[in-house]
């Protein structure tokens, strides 16, 4: 429970800091749904809600770093997907599901990014690590369908990182 907290408070973290960054919506194409911007890390779907983010892994704790076999580095970012079940008067519960990635800067140069679930307790949620240069935006495009459901919830969104 005590890294979920760290993870959580790391990814909270860099929602500020993503807020420094262009915005996203002029980083779409025109054949692509916008993306979300930078001040926004979740997106309501009624009966769920996918929680996102992204930050270059040196912002971690080496011993959440250590613990989910995550290399700290400034050329690195961290992915991580959460999907919520809705229930009314809380917060909701995190369930598992089917969550695919990808991910590409703005001169369309793809990044392979695979997510692995992580499960502490009654938490599930998806991390994944990718290479990023400095001042390099990427714009990531989730698609989370939730076990036992068939509608495949789509996020896009886009951070840029700084590695100096």
């Amino acid at each position: 429970m005590r890294m979920l907290r760290v993870l959580s408070a790391a990814l909270a973290t860099s929602v500020i800091l993503a807020g420094c960054g262009p915005d996203a919506k002029q980083q779409a194409t025109s054949s692509s749904p916008p993306a979300e911007s930078a001040e926004v890390s979740s997106k309501n779907f009624g009966d769920y809600v996918i929680h996102f983010n992204a930050m270059s892994t040196d912002q971690l704790e080496p011993d959440v770093a250590r613990a989910y076999n995550i290399a700290r580095s400034k050329s690195r970012a961290m992915l991580n997907v959460t999907i919520l079940k809705t229930a009314k008067d809380s917060v909701g519960m995190s369930v598992a599901g089917n969550v695919e990635v990808s991910a590409a800067n703005l001169t369309g140069q793809i990044k392979n990014l695979t997510l692995r679930q992580i499960q502490e307790g009654d938490a599930v949620y998806y991390i994944g690590d990718v290479a990023i240069a400095n001042g390099e935006t990427l714009i990531f495009d989730i698609d989370a369908t939730p076990d036992n459901e068939t509608r495949k919830l789509s996020v896009r969104f886009s951070r840029q990182f700084f590695t100096d």
